[in-house]
């Protein structure tokens, strides 16, 4: 077997078991995590909330880092063994401020669930002049895996989790501009490029961290509109996609990636914690199982949301060599962090 996933050489489905329809119920029976300390950015709403409910459950402390600490707070305040902590993915000061209070503490991490994002908003930038998908669906994270890293190695066994998307496949990474200076903004192509971003990583990581005992996974949850994703989209745009029935409620049917919130975090949830996943790693998965690499050419427009069954796979120019290498020192050189492993 392949000892890396470049080029998705290791992306085919394992059996797990598991299908489109599984809950994070049905992953984490059996498994107990007493003793093991998590972060799960996004933790406090949709598929983050319901992550830290299965993590909580099944004995594990979880910290949540989150920019509304009041929201948060309100939404975790009847789960055990949570902590809130301030911290906005697009703000890099409160990034390392964060890692720093955690790192002081000496604790170990044993799970860092990168799942806080936000897709279809118009062009705003950060602080650093970064496009806002950009800065919060992958720079932020990246920064703070980095800072977070001695905690990870420590656990001699951590898992990183980062929750990308079947939007990938609407940009590859584009280098000349990722930060849309030079080219028309388009709210898809910048949310699939942050997504692709992700999934690099995950792939460079992996490979990088994986003799300190740190494997790395992405995945792409599935649709579920339950969640605060789609607050920057029409409704009447939503209904187009074919998620909402007649009556205009939401429609839950799995075979065409249409989830719960417990079916949308399963995936996550088996990235986290399956013991199938023991001696693989730098995955994309879907379905509580690892993708297969797609090799259609389709699936790069914005007209196929209109065929939801067939948002599935990865594309190729996500699990690049080239690009997850080059990737990273840009990501290096963007966030001015030096995430030598």
């Amino acid at each position: 077997m392949e000892d890396n996933n470049y080029q998705g050489a290791l992306q085919n489905p394992v059996g797990s078991g598991f299908s489109a329809a599984s809950t994070t119920d049905d992953i984490i029976k059996g498994i107990d995590l007493t003793g093991k300390t998590a972060i799960v950015t996004g933790g406090y709403a949709g598929i983050g909330l319901e992550t830290v409910k299965t993590l909580v459950a099944a004995g594990a402390k979880v910290i949540v880092p989150a920019r509304n600490t009041e929201k948060a707070k309100k939404n975790l305040k009847d789960i055990a063994n949570v902590e809130v902590e301030f911290m906005d993915l697009m703000d890099p000061y409160s990034i390392d401020a964060f890692a720093d209070k955690f790192l002081s503490s000496n604790k170990t991490l044993h799970l860092l669930i990168n799942n806080a994002g936000i897709m279809w908003v118009p062009l705003e930038r950060d602080a650093r002049g970064y496009e806002s998908q950009l800065a919060t669906n992958y720079l932020g994270h990246f920064q703070l895996t980095a800072r977070l890293w001695n905690a990870l190695a420590k656990a001699n066994g951590a898992r990183v989790v980062n929750v990308s998307s079947w939007g990938h496949h609407f940009s590859p990474f584009v280098f000349e501009d990722p930060n849309f200076l030079n080219r028309e903004f388009e709210s898809f192509s910048a949310y699939g490029q942050s997504k692709t971003a992700s999934i690099l990583f995950s792939l460079e990581l992996d490979i990088r961290g994986k003799n300190a005992g740190v494997r790395s996974y992405s995945l792409h949850p599935g649709i579920i509109s339950e969640t605060e994703l789609g607050r920057n989209v029409p409704h009447e745009d939503l209904a187009n996609y074919g998620i909402f029935d007649e009556n205009g409620k939401i429609i839950n049917d799995p075979s065409r990636g249409l989830k719960s919130l417990s079916q949308g975090a399963s995936t996550t949830i088996w990235c986290a914690v399956s013991p199938q996943l023991e001696n693989i790693g730098g995955v994309y998965c879907e379905n509580a199982d690892i993708a297969r690499l797609d090799i259609s050419k389709a699936g790069d427009s914005e007209e196929n949301l209109d065929g939801l069954a067939m948002m599935k796979d990865v594309m190729p120019f996500a699990l690049d060599e080239n690009a997850a290498k080059k990737l990273w020192t840009l990501s290096e050189e963007l966030t001015g962090v030096n995430f030598q492993i």
